[in-house]
Parts: structure tokens; sequence; C-alpha cells
């Protein structure tokens, strides 16, 4: 299909670049941001995918590779969107990577089996049809750059292979930067300065039950304080059954799944968080991947916490026997230690390990085991 070379043409094949271009280069920065959460991510659908009887479990060592790989062709898809830069190449690049995302996200839309793409990273969470809807709109677009991108070209060899490696080497590095240090633009909840709890003692836990009218099928959702009212009416008693009950807790941790469980399997995450007393958490994701410098930070952590009266216990996902193995092999014995799942702690700090400092429900500072501070300034 041949379109002709007029002024109307090209302004929407130059509006077409510039908005899909400025999605890319969104959507690559917020995940250059914190390309470990883009690994995982990766990670995710390596372990939940499969085709037939072919798993993808095996490449999950190359997630950081892969992670970085994606963001930095989005980015320079991006750049050369907006540039103009070898456009019948980029054409047909962001034509091949928006077929992708496209059947990926149905696929998510219709199993569910990752339920976040995690394609704006922790910036921006859309739903599984949210995202899918969103690569259709990309499409539209995208199918006119792919039939424009003849239109007025001209050879700009040199300027163009320019671009491309600034773009190429711009990302990598602020990649790299990012995963050897904690994100430079912190999206998680685990933010320095986010309250984590709520700790007004005016609100109470509230309980909630739903129940449906068997003959209309309404469904009604109410305190339990109320249901007493209710059931003394008969008619309503004899229409209406129970279906399900929730509790909420407005002093409950404000991160999903988040939790800090003893050798008992009694979850201590509240009353750790919320102390008055400042408190700094040493986490470990995979204590096997400690290497000597991180053994070394948390040793000089703790001889710093100690001098300043601040508590300290270690949050790891490993087991008992594991982490007593651990501490008494690096001089560390007697520490308190709890257990979280190791996704939970990997939202709380990508560095492993890596050091929290939490004070009346509040993020007062977080570290990277190779940039610590030079002290610890705790509040009053």
């Amino acid at each position: 299909m041949k379109i002709k070379d007029t002024r109307l043409n090209w302004t929407l094949n130059v509006v077409a670049r510039v908005f899909v271009g400025v999605v890319f280069l969104f959507s690559s920065f917020v995940k250059g941001v914190d390309p470990m959460g883009t690994a995982f991510k990766v990670t995710e659908y390596m372990t939940a995918w499969s085709i037939g009887g072919l798993t993808f479990e095996w490449a999950v060592p190359l997630a950081p590779f892969l992670s970085m790989a994606l963001i930095t062709a989005e980015f320079v898809v991006g750049v050369m969107l907006i540039t103009g830069s070898f456009r019948k190449l980029t054409a047909w690049l962001l034509a091949l990577m928006m077929l992708f995302f496209t059947c990926t996200t149905l696929v998510d839309a219709i199993t569910n089996k990752v339920t976040d793409c995690g394609c704006f990273g922790d910036a921006v969470k859309l739903t599984n049809w949210q995202t899918f809807w969103k690569n259709v709109v990309l499409d539209v677009p995208t199918v006119w750059i792919v039939l424009t991108c003849g239109l007025r070209q001209k050879k700009r060899f040199e300027r163009d292979i320019i671009i491309a490696g600034v773009a190429v080497l711009a990302m990598v590095v602020f990649g790299l930067y990012n995963i050897n240090h904690e994100p430079c633009i912190d999206f998680r909840a685990w933010k320095v300065g986010n309250r984590m709890v709520n700790m007004d003692p005016s609100l109470e836990v509230k309980s909630y039950v739903t129940y449906r009218n068997a003959v209309t099928g309404e469904t009604e959702e109410m305190l339990s304080s109320e249901l007493v009212n209710r059931m003394a009416d008969p008619e309503w008693e004899e229409n209406w059954e129970w279906e399900s009950s929730r509790v909420v807790d407005p002093h409950e941790i404000m991160a999903d799944g988040f939790s800090m469980l003893d050798a008992d399997m009694n979850d201590h995450a509240q009353e750790l968080i919320a102390s008055e007393e400042p408190l700094m958490i040493i986490t470990i994701h995979h204590l096997e991947k400690v290497n000597a410098k991180g053994v070394q930070a948390i040793q000089q952590m703790v001889q710093e916490a100690e001098a300043m009266e601040v508590a300290y216990v270690l949050l790891t996902s490993s087991l008992p026997e594991e982490v007593e193995q651990f501490l008494f092999d690096n001089g560390l014995e007697g520490m308190e230690y709890y257990f979280a799942d190791a996704t939970a702690i990997e939202t709380m700090l990508r560095s492993n390990p890596g050091f929290l400092l939490m004070q009346n429900g509040e993020v007062k500072g977080k570290w990277h085991y190779k940039h610590l501070p030079e002290e610890l300034k705790i509040e009053n």
C-alpha cells in the first residue's frame, strides 16, 4: 500500500512518531530507574509461562541481561522515533515490539498468570486488560508509522548512528548506575518519608459482611454491627444468605503480603514497624548471595547502631539453620532475626544486604550496602 507524500500524511507521521516515542521513553525511563525490578518481572514470566511442554525456567539466570536489553531497546526506539532516525528500520522494530507486547498482554489478560506486566515499572500500575488496551491504542499509530516510513526519506547515516549510539550508551550507563545503587527515583511503597503504618489511635478495626439476595442475586456489604438489626426482620433473614466477610485494620502495614515472622510463625511486623523507638532492619533476600563487602557492611552498620543505641534486626527469607550459621560465621551471634517472603524483601530494598531505618511507622532512611551513611541521624 503506497501512501501519497502530502503535508497531511507527513504531519500525521510526525504526530504518530512523537506520541509513540514519548510513551516508549517514559516506559523505558521508569523501568531504567529500577532494572532489577524489571528483572524480577522477567523472572516471573519465565516461571509462570510455558508453551506446550516447553518451560523457560532455564533462562532465569539471563533475567538481568534481558531486563537491560528490553529497557535499552525501548529507549533507543523511542529516541529514534522522535528524532526520525533510521525511519524504516525503526518502524519495523517498533512493529515487531508492539506485536510481541500486544500478544503477550492479551495472553496475560486472558490467563492472568502474571497479574502485573510491569510495563511502567512501579510508577504506574495497570490491570492486565488495561495494559492490553493500552497496547491496542499504540498499535494504531504504529501501523501508520510503518505505512508512511518512506515519506521524505533522507540519507543521514552518520547522524542517525550517532543518535542511536548515544541512546544505547545513555540507557546502559543509567541502568547500571541504578543496579549498583538503590533506584535514583523510588516508586515503591518503602520510599524514604512514606508512613507504612497509620499511627492514629482513634481509628478502629472494622468488620464487614456481604450477603446475597437468593431471589434477585443482589449483593450488599455492611458492617457486622448492622447485621443484628437486619436479622431482626424475618423477611430479610429468609431472602438473604451470607456470602463473605472481611476485616479492615487501619493499622496494617501498607505493603501487600508483608510480614516479619519469628521461628514460631508469629507475625511481629506491626509492632516492630510502628515502634516509637528507631529500628534498623537489615534485609537479606538471598543469604547465599551476600558477598564479603556485604558482610562487612552489616558488621559496620551493627557497630554504628549499637553506638547510637538503635535496635536492629535481620529480615531474611532463608531457613533458620542457614541464618544461624551465617551469623556464627560472621561474628554476629545473638542478632534477632525474622522471616519474610523474598519478593517482599526485594520490594523493600534491591540491595542484598540492604538497610532500612524505621521510626513511628515511617521510613527514615534506606541504604545500599555499597553506599552506607557516614553516620546515623536519629530523631528524638
